[in-house]
């Protein structure tokens, strides 16, 4: 991971084509310590995720698409943004951003 991301207030989870996570962020391995943390580098995201959601992983990688959606989780808001990361234009997995934010937040159109 670049060097700047390991220490970024997100949490930031890279998974390859095959579903296996290969990096995670410092926050990526807090917000996931109760499920092994940096021991789940090198696990699949599909032994971790029901069915609906393995599909849905499998749905962005097959197509080469994003999926962005909030959740609220322990009080907790956040901005979940996965999306495709490529290879000299090739396709090698997926990048998945979860920003904490305010459950009440401005919205400007500039």
């Amino acid at each position: 991971m670049v060097q700047w991301a390991k220490e970024f207030s997100a949490a930031i989870t890279i998974c390859d084509l095959d579903g296996k996570i290969v990096e995670m962020n410092n926050k990526s391995i807090e917000t996931f310590k109760d499920d092994g943390g940096n021991q789940l580098i090198g696990r699949s995201l599909f032994d971790c995720h029901s069915e609906s959601s393995s599909n849905i992983i499998k749905n962005l990688l097959a197509n080469n698409s994003r999926n962005v959606y909030t959740i609220e989780k322990g009080g907790i808001k956040k901005l979940i943004y996965q999306s495709p990361w490529y290879e000299e234009g090739k396709i090698k997995g997926l990048v998945e951003i979860s920003i904490e934010i305010p459950t009440e937040m401005q919205h400007h159109i500039r």
